[in-house]
């Protein structure tokens, strides 16, 4: 089982163990103390100097940012590591893709010799065992999806059956004491969605009772539970309308257990999406309601009368581009009349907009076709001087840009083109196994189609890389050519004006700041009138 190693003096060891939840279930001869044991075994015996042991106790094999695995990759590129050991090629990774990107190509690139001791994998040396290493990979692969669909399977299971799977239950509950996969009410949060409820029933909207909740120090959900902000904002810590009707409209209220309102991509993701109500699982009467149904189904109907009037908007020229400078969250636009009873749109920063009285941001409130005209007022101007391109766009810089752009995508289509030959070896691989009885049918169309797919994306993307390589289009010359079309236009529309123009954004004492897509410093507009 163990490999020789001529020149141990040579190479400075990272010993890596790793074992999920499901590994566990494979039985004791996984865990981190045997792999340990057995590492240590083998550095001992040819007197190999361990620099550290890298242990990733719980973590799937789909999941390569792992800590103490990202730990050693820092090791590895500052070169204090050489050589990485595992019991196995699963211990590194199950992700087939991504475990060919460090055994294929990030270790060669840093000249680490990696070996799995169980596997006989010794990238120091040429061996059969070397050559089959991309299909233990794709097995690996398989088997954690394999892994993953038991899992769902069961999860489905139980929320059929109205247990609960969550990490959290809603706002009003907590976990039963005893009974597991099962809610009961929180005495300390119930109150609070009685109250809520009878103030949409008493006709106060999602807003005003959002407004009522804030001026009262009412804690919210998450500061409720304790859980941890990982990026603050200016809505943080305060109620929404948002989160107001959302739970205005959970069944879970009522005593209906409501699951499956998002699901995973894959196993190899952590993105969810969302799902159509007609897919989420629904199980009627799994725990105590707090809120009657009578009481529910009129607070329904309330929020269904109010939903025509949202359904309204409105298309300005700045639409998307125009951001409050305060609190850097998008401009809303309201609708008033004027003396004359004339429909006028005015910009209002939304952060005030929905919570006015916690201060957090002031109103901003200024006609919309008054910033517009100052916006092109102040674009036109930049655009008449600069007939040179000189000021905004310095040739040698534009020049430097385009060189690097050039050398940035013939990389990525170099590696791309590496990615599809490797591929392809894999299948010229496979295709000799199944005719040698080592691959039945079944498995071979599997993995083949797999592989079939992933290359023909690799293909597209290679096509595209290299249609923008040869076709490359220089900023100077595009900016050129938007500059010229804003001049020779009477009228703007808004496809030109969101190519010219990033963003901008209206600070409180009317001052108009607007950023290029061809120039890194924002130019700054005149103060606009206080009048307006």
């Amino acid at each position: 089982m163990f490999l020789e190693i001529g020149n141990p003096e040579d190479y400075q060891a990272a010993l890596y163990i790793r074992l999920s939840k499901e590994d566990e279930s494979e039985g004791p001869s996984q865990s981190v103390q045997n792999q340990e044991s057995l590492l240590q075994e083998f550095v001992e015996q040819h007197h190999l100097q361990v620099v550290d042991t890298y242990i990733d106790d719980g973590w799937s094999g789909t999941n390569f940012d792992r800590p103490a695995f990202q730990r050693m990759i820092g090791d590895i590129e500052s070169n204090k590591v050489n050589m990485v050991i595992t019991k196995d090629l699963s211990r590194l990774g199950r992700d087939y893709i991504l475990t060919g990107h460090y055994m294929e190509r990030f270790f060669p690139e840093h000249r680490v010799r990696y070996i799995s001791l169980l596997d006989g994998i010794d990238t120091g040396v040429d061996s059969t065992a070397n050559d089959i290493t991309p299909f233990r990979a794709i097995m690996n692969d398989m088997y954690a999806k394999d892994i993953s669909k038991k899992i769902k399977s069961v999860k489905r299971d139980k929320q059929r059956k109205g247990q609960f799977i969550g990490g959290k239950p809603v706002y009003g509950y907590k976990m039963h004491p005893t009974e597991k996969n099962k809610i009961v009410i929180d005495d300390g949060a119930a109150p609070i969605v009685r109250r809520i409820f009878s103030m949409a029933l008493s006709g106060m909207s999602c807003r005003q009772i959002a407004v009522c909740l804030n001026e009262q120090n009412i804690p919210t959900p998450a500061a409720y539970a304790h859980l941890a902000i990982t990026r603050r904002g200016p809505y943080t810590g305060l109620w929404s309308s948002e989160r107001i009707s959302e739970m205005l409209q959970n069944e879970t209220y009522l005593g209906n257990m409501v699951q499956g309102r998002s699901v995973k991509i894959s196993y190899k993701s952590k993105k969810c999406l969302k799902q159509e109500r007609k897919n989420w699982v629904i199980v009627e009467g799994t725990h105590e309601p707090i809120i009657d149904k009578e009481t529910f189904c009129k607070v329904q109907m309330l929020l269904s009368s109010r939903r025509h009037t949202r359904n309204r908007t409105y298309d300005y020229l700045l639409k998307g581009l125009i951001f409050c400078h305060e609190c850097g969250h998008p401009l809303a636009v309201v609708n008033r009349k004027n003396a004359a009873g004339e429909d006028v749109l005015y910009f209002v920063c939304r952060t005030y907009q929905r919570f006015t009285k916690a201060h957090v941001c002031t109103c901003h409130s200024i006609r919309e076709q008054t910033v517009t005209n100052a916006v092109l007022s102040k674009v036109r101007e930049i655009c008449e001087g600069c007939v040179t391109f000189d000021a905004l766009f310095p040739a040698a810089k534009a020049a430097a840009e385009q060189a690097d752009s050039a050398d940035a995508l013939g990389a990525e289509a170099q590696a791309i083109e590496d990615q599809i030959e490797r591929l392809t070896a894999n299948l010229d691989k496979m295709y000799l196994d199944r005719l040698d009885g080592l691959l039945t049918e079944a498995d071979f169309q599997r993995i083949y189609d797999r592989i079939k797919q992933e290359r023909a994306q690799l293909r597209e993307k290679l096509r595209e890389r290299r249609l923008r390589q040869n076709t490359p289009v220089r900023s100077e010359d595009r900016a050129k050519e938007l500059v010229q079309q804003f001049l020779s236009l009477e009228k703007i529309n808004r496809e030109l004006l969101v190519s010219l123009i990033e963003r901008v954004e209206l600070a409180e004492d009317k001052e108009i700041l607007i950023r290029f897509r061809f120039q890194k410093p924002p130019s700054k507009g005149a103060l606009l009138p206080e009048s307006t």
